[in-house]
């Protein structure tokens, strides 16, 4: 089985946490070791926004700017504040008095880095509360702050020119995005690679009783160890079941036609012809039903393999035979069509077809058709047909719809059963219709991949 051995140092832990849990745990650590992961990643890259800084000259501009406007505004009464304020804005700075502190906007970065650095070149500032941030979290902001002065009312400032901050606002969440989208893929693979022993189950389940049934090695966790150890179990017990019942049914067959055929050496022995040709009909009516028990209750190991087989002479020599028997049969189609089916179980499908329509029916065509992509197969024949309500019906074992159909019916109902069967074996479709001008249709697609 293919590893990721990118993961393997993540797989132990993974183990350790998830084991005593199951699949379960094993999930959930994946998904909190990623989490965990990405938010630690994640609160690094926020907290690195504090230590955005300007140029060492910027900060030593607006510090001496703070200075000077805080001494003249501390020294000058409240009345005069906001016009002192409107004169010491100049095109670089915007500075404002007000009596309260503005609230900050939201969102709104803090520039701690660029704070010291004011403090560093300016250290009697340090006397008064300042605060510094940037006016959004955008590619273009402005550097706003607060300063309270010595009678507890703030000096207002902020830059005209707005600061490239794309690595503090779109191109910090682009960061923080990466991580996040690298280690969910992490999660995902990981899970991915839990859920391999389930997937793998899935696929085995579709060949239960099949001949072609694989044996599952058990791995993963405890729950996926003892679902695939079940699941090997009951695949070996339904195996065994069907080896015992063909077993028992080739033995019944074989008990049954043996009384059948003493039976028939008796009725030629029989001197009225009448007697003895009902007899004899019967007697062949009894070995159809014994060959369409045990071939239905075969089961699906059939040992036949799919080989290259030439439908169009396979529909042909159906037809022939029916024709030997002085029966109305014709035949449309190419002289040959080469595709791979199981030649003895798709022969068995066309002749039980054509004779379910001879039965019912006076007449019947095969048409075979190799269209862009599928083969198709129609056997019409001009018979009464079946009830719309029951055409689904008649596909299921042991279906006798006498209602249905003028003339007296014969077996157990397995034809078109086993009809079906061996189409869904070719991964076929089998559908029945009536046809306008009168009698049925039996309609079989085969998909192009088998030609």
């Amino acid at each position: 089985m293919r590893k990721w051995r990118g993961f393997d140092a993540a797989q132990p832990l993974i183990r350790r946490i998830g084991g005593p849990l199951g699949l379960l745990g094993r999930i959930v650590a994946i998904l909190l070791l990623t989490v965990g992961i990405e938010f630690g990643a994640s609160t690094y890259l926020y907290e690195r926004s504090s230590h955005f800084s300007v140029r060492e000259d910027e900060a030593r501009r607006l510090a001496e700017h703070l200075v000077v406007a805080r001494k003249i505004l501390n020294e000058a009464p409240e009345r005069d504040r906001p016009p002192i304020a409107e004169q010491l804005t100049t095109d670089r700075y915007v500075v404002r008095w007000s009596t309260t502190a503005p609230a900050p906007p939201r969102f709104a970065p803090a520039l701690d880095q660029t704070r010291s650095q004011i403090l560093a070149w300016e250290p009697g500032l340090a006397d008064s509360p300042i605060r510094i941030r940037l006016s959004s979290p955008g590619r273009n902001s402005a550097v706003l702050g607060e300063l309270q002065l010595s009678d507890g009312t703030w000096l207002s400032f902020s830059t005209h020119e707005l600061v490239q901050s794309w690595d503090l606002a779109l191109g910090r969440i682009a960061l923080a995005l990466v991580p996040a989208f690298a280690f969910t893929i992490l999660g995902s693979l990981l899970i991915r690679r839990a859920l391999v022993p389930i997937r793998l189950l899935a696929r085995a389940t579709e060949k239960v009783g099949s001949a072609d049934g694989i044996h599952l090695e058990e791995e993963g966790t405890g729950e996926v160890r003892q679902l695939i150890r079940g699941f090997n179990t009951m695949q070996e017990r339904i195996h065994r079941l069907i080896e015992d019942r063909t077993q028992a049914l080739a033995a019944v067959g074989h008990d049954l036609r043996t009384p059948l055929a003493r039976v028939q050496l008796r009725a030629e022995a029989i001197e009225q012809a009448p007697l003895r040709e009902a007899i004899g009909r019967d007697i062949g009516e009894m070995e159809a039903m014994v060959g369409s028990l045990l071939a239905f209750l075969g089961g699906e190991g059939d040992p036949e393999p799919p080989t290259r087989t030439d439908l169009a002479v396979l529909a042909v020599t159906t037809i022939e035979e029916a024709q030997d028997r002085g029966e109305d049969a014709s035949y449309v189609g190419p002289d040959h069509l080469e595709i791979v089916i199981r030649r003895m179980g798709f022969r068995r499908a066309l002749v039980n077809l054509v004779e379910n329509a001879l039965h019912y029916g006076q007449s019947v065509t095969l048409t075979l058709e190799l269209m862009s992509v599928a083969v198709r197969i129609c056997i019409d024949d001009d018979g009464p047909g079946i009830p719309a309500d029951q055409l689904e019906a008649v596909l299921k074992p042991f279906a006798r719809l006498d209602t249905a159909r003028s003339r007296n019916t014969k077996g157990l109902g397995l034809g078109l059963a086993i009809v079906h069967r061996a189409v869904l074996q070719e991964n076929g479709s089998l559908t029945l219709s009536n046809r306008p001008e009168g009698g049925l249709r039996a309609e079989i697609v085969l998909p192009h991949s088998n030609v």
